[in-house]
């Protein structure tokens, strides 16, 4: 029974795929009638289940039982192409956190989304989009990782776009596409680049591999480069980071999947390829890079925020940042206890904010105010989520940063100061959206405001419960510290509070949508446009491609199809001219050929001279 259990494991992605599938007659609009409800439970039941399914698999695995399942798709001399599912605790609890958060962000769009019509669609995407992220979290083979990792492209891609009737979404779909296939392509040349050299790429012969490999720096520099490319994009790390502020334009259920376990499926991906890493020089030191310049950069970013969601997916790719700053240190345990405490509290401000939106219509920040009082079940879940972020003692990012800080406080101390930092500066931007959101006068949007209904509360609550159970859940599977370093406490703990007083006392008028000051407006601006890095690729990659673009037109038009058009033109002239030398004898022809082949031998001839 044990085995067959195991041996069912690659059925819990596939539960995705068939409530996607059931949905179809409602999201193609065969069935009108019901309207789209029952869509949505029929992708709700299939999330269940593979919930539970992934339930008896982690109680099994827990126990220590494990499995790998192969599928040989091509198998020739010297290469393996095969489909391989890792089966242990880590791989099911990662499923699990999928389809667990799906379950909640599924009910809470069942209110978010209820006169909306598209939400079959909706639901079908959902169910597509907990297919690819359940299939990563057990996948052992680099090309299955990589197919799936194209699977949630697509559908990301699909769910910003989901309210295409209105420009700016289109707009939004398609830059953030684009941006991610920017690192999917150079990851799809370091996958093709790194099974050419291993002969197969399933993980752990990629391992043994990489213990053996010798690769010229300049070479391995570049396979490292190519490999980290692809979670760059993924993770919206600097400077392919620009997609998850325009993903803001999609709906909020599936911002709450996205900022907390979409941006981890590439992490964990970069986390699985570190041993091959260690074997490319120079990849280490990038990814050391990448990590510290997008932690710091959009940590700043985030507090110039006034759209409310833009404010918190900045804070996303910051901690994901955290997660490469581990991988590039070779500390994976502190890059995989980031993203299992910043998924769950990231995912319940999201609900929170959520809530927002929904009841006011609004989520800028400048329209907002108040509502601290009439929706107190939002603003608790909000105070909840942002306290287990920024590792308020005892809840759950607390204890990834005690871990980083321990380890790094000896060999490697200014990335320390790093994490006190990042705590601090997003402690002052959840501060202030806090401020802006639950407290002041009331705002004409939010005079009225009730608090939300039971399919927006309960997923909610449910998750503000199990953040404050996170702690408990880490002591259960033996991942807190047996002893304790009060001044890394002391450390952790005056960065949050130092945060959240700068956060609470600097004075914020709603009236200054821009500071009145020319050097405050300018800092201003410079943080809210992003570093102006947008304007940056305008007027060099954007302006380098349609330069190229309208050159190659010109010599298209201009060369190419007047030396089509010639020699076609040429073509007939000769061919009308022949027709008249056609006498029918033998000779005539023989010497045509003769004359012909002189000529042209004698430009060879002249050409080699």
């Amino acid at each position: 029974m044990p085995n067959s259990l195991l041996e069912t494991s690659w059925w819990v992605p596939c539960y995705g795929l068939v409530g996607a599938a059931l949905t179809l007659p409602w999201a193609t609009g065969y069935v009108r009638r019901t309207g789209p409800r029952p869509a949505a439970y029929f992708n709700l039941l299939m999330t269940v289940v593979a919930f539970g399914h992934g339930f008896f698999l982690l109680q099994q695995t827990r126990s220590g039982a494990t499995a790998t399942i192969v599928w040989h798709w091509l198998q020739a001399p010297g290469l393996d192409l095969s489909f391989s599912l890792l089966i242990n605790s880590v791989t099911t609890g990662a499923m699990e956190l999928v389809t667990g958060l799906s379950i909640l962000a599924q009910i809470f769009a069942l209110g978010y989304l209820e006169k909306d019509w598209g939400m079959a669609r909706f639901f079908a995407l959902m169910g597509f989009f907990e297919a690819a992220l359940s299939g990563i979290a057990i996948s052992d083979s680099l090309l299955l990782s990589y197919g799936l990792l194209e699977m949630l492209t697509l559908s990301t891609y699909l769910l910003i776009g989901f309210w295409y009737a209105q420009p700016l979404v289109v707009k939004a779909a398609r830059d953030a596409f684009l941006t991610k296939r920017v690192g999917d392509i150079l990851l799809l040349m370091g996958v093709v680049a790194l099974g050419s050299l291993a002969g197969s790429y399933d993980f752990p012969h990629l391992y043994e591999w990489a213990e053996q490999a010798n690769l010229p720096d300049g070479w391995g520099f570049l396979l490292g480069l190519a490999l980290i490319a692809g979670p760059t994009g993924k993770c919206a790390q600097v400077p392919l980071h620009l997609w998850l502020d325009e993903a803001m334009e999609g709906p909020n259920p599936a911002s709450i999947m996205r900022n907390s376990v979409v941006v981890a499926a590439g992490a964990y991906i970069l986390i699985k390829l570190q041993p091959i890493l260690v074997a490319c020089p120079g990849a280490n030191i990038a990814l050391i890079a990448i990590g510290t310049v997008t932690a710091i950069s959009e940590s700043l970013v985030s507090i110039a925020q006034i759209d409310i969601k833009r404010a918190l997916s900045h804070s996303t790719s910051v901690y994901l940042g955290l997660v490469f700053i581990g991988v590039g240190t070779n500390w994976t345990d502190f890059a995989l206890f980031v993203l299992l405490t910043h998924a769950i509290a990231k995912a319940l401000l999201f609900m929170s904010i959520g809530s927002v939106i929904m009841t006011t219509n609004s989520q800028d920040l400048t329209e907002l105010g108040g509502l601290g009082e009439r929706m107190p079940a939002t603003s608790s879940a909000f105070v909840i989520g942002g306290l287990s972020l920024i590792g308020c003692l005892p809840l759950g990012a607390f204890w990834s940063f005690y871990r980083g800080i321990s380890y790094y406080w000896q060999t490697m101390p200014w990335l320390v100061g790093l994490i006190l930092v990042v705590n601090l500066l997003t402690a002052v931007n959840l501060t202030r959206v806090f401020r802006l959101v639950f407290l002041g006068p009331a705002q004409p949007k939010t005079r009225r405001a009730p608090e939300v209904t039971w399919p927006l509360a309960v997923p909610m609550v449910t998750l503000s419960i199990l953040n404050m159970l996170v702690p408990f859940i880490l002591q259960r599977v033996q991942l807190l510290p047996e002893t304790i370093d009060w001044t890394i406490v002391a450390l952790l703990v005056v960065s949050g509070l130092a945060g959240i007083l700068l956060g609470g006392f600097v004075t914020l008028k709603r009236s200054w949508t821009r500071p009145i000051k020319v050097p405050l407006r300018f800092v201003q601006d410079l943080l809210a446009y992003d570093f102006y890095i947008e304007e940056l690729y305008r007027y060099t990659v954007v302006w380098a491609v349609r330069s190229l673009s309208q050159l190659s037109a010109w010599v298209d038009r201009h060369i190419v199809d007047r030396i089509v058009n010639t020699t076609g033109a040429a073509s007939l002239v000769g061919g009308e001219l022949l027709k008249y030398s056609a006498s029918g004898q033998s000779q005539a022809y023989l010497l045509l050929v003769f004359i012909g082949v002189a000529i042209l031998g004698g430009a060879i001839a002249w050409l080699l001279l």
